[in-house]
């Protein structure tokens, strides 16, 4: 049976089991289940005889792809072996699970978003104030680290570890943290645009900072920062503290890497823009008529 099994399963602890005990938890099926039926909602209701081209076009296939592949990827980051492994065993299994769902799980499902499906709610005063103020540069990068950080202090992982409710609290902010984290790279709104290339570069890069801090100071502590992973069934001779060495790097090199890899990304992307830009402008341009000579 183990053999037949898909790669992921294998690292199961009850993979000899087989799927019939892959763990689902309704709580996650029921809030991605919502989303969906927003999504398919706002598809929907666009359709009247008042929507533009645009909106009775619907979202293209591959802002459904995108968007359906976000939440797939959301449910098996919050069920199944990931969702076990980061529980009940082992730190680092955890920090992969984190990576997923603030650099993985956002930006799919903004990018599957038309601008149009959000467009109304700007129409509400107090919404339109703060989600311009949200959305901001400044503010995205102090409220996701400041986010990042904190669940990672000791007092707040092992609360989150010990009480399923604030751990699912803590998720929750991490999704919507991450959410706004990603909107200055990917909004699909003019009215809450995203940055320049250059601003977009200067982001990335300094996003990688306060991650890095943080997981430098996981990887090289001394001491078992998080003892609910002391207590856990050992997997694979894995100790506490190299998981949780194992771990941090997980968060430092990854999760800088993924930055580094988006800043070359919007690199490129700059660099296409402007050549489109001047090839265009070569396209364009006329050289002056010579004047007529005075006939006698």
């Amino acid at each position: 049976m183990v053999a037949l099994l898909p790669f992921p399963a294998l690292l199961h602890p009850a993979a000899q089991i087989g799927w019939r005990y892959f763990s689902v938890h309704w709580s996650t099926v029921i809030g991605i289940a919502a989303l969906f039926a927003f999504y398919e909602w706002r598809v929907r209701v666009h359709r009247v005889p008042a929507a533009t081209p645009e909106e009775l076009a619907g979202p293209t296939r591959g802002q459904r792809t995108l968007f359906v592949s976000g939440l797939f990827v959301l449910f098996l980051s919050l069920n199944g072996p990931l969702h076990d492994l980061s529980d009940y065993y082992l730190f680092s299994a955890h920090m992969v699970q984190h990576l997923v769902l603030t650099l993985v799980v956002p930006p799919l499902l903004i990018l599957g978003t038309p601008g149009w499906m959000l467009r109304p709610a700007l129409n509400i005063p107090w919404v339109n104030s703060w989600a311009r103020r949200l959305t901001g540069a400044r503010a995205t990068f102090m409220i996701f680290n400041v986010v990042l950080a904190a669940w990672h202090l000791p007092p707040l992982y092992n609360l989150a570890m010990a009480n399923h409710n604030v751990h699912i609290v803590e998720h929750l902010m991490f999704l919507v943290s991450a959410t706004l984290m990603w909107w200055p790279l990917t909004s699909q709104m003019p009215e809450l645009p995203r940055l320049a290339y250059p601003g977009q570069m200067l982001y990335c890069f300094l996003m990688t900072i306060p991650m890095s801090v943080v997981a430098f100071c996981i990887t090289l502590a001394d001491h078992l920062l998080y003892p609910a992973y002391a207590a856990a069934p050992r997997i694979w001779g894995i100790t506490p503290m190299v998981d949780q060495s194992a771990g941090g790097l997980i968060m430092w090199v990854p999760g800088t890497l993924f930055f580094l890899v988006v800043l070359s990304v919007v690199f490129f992307r700059w660099v296409g823009a402007d050549s489109d830009d001047a090839a265009g402008a070569q396209v364009n341009w006329r050289p002056a008529p010579s004047p007529t000579p005075n006939q006698p």
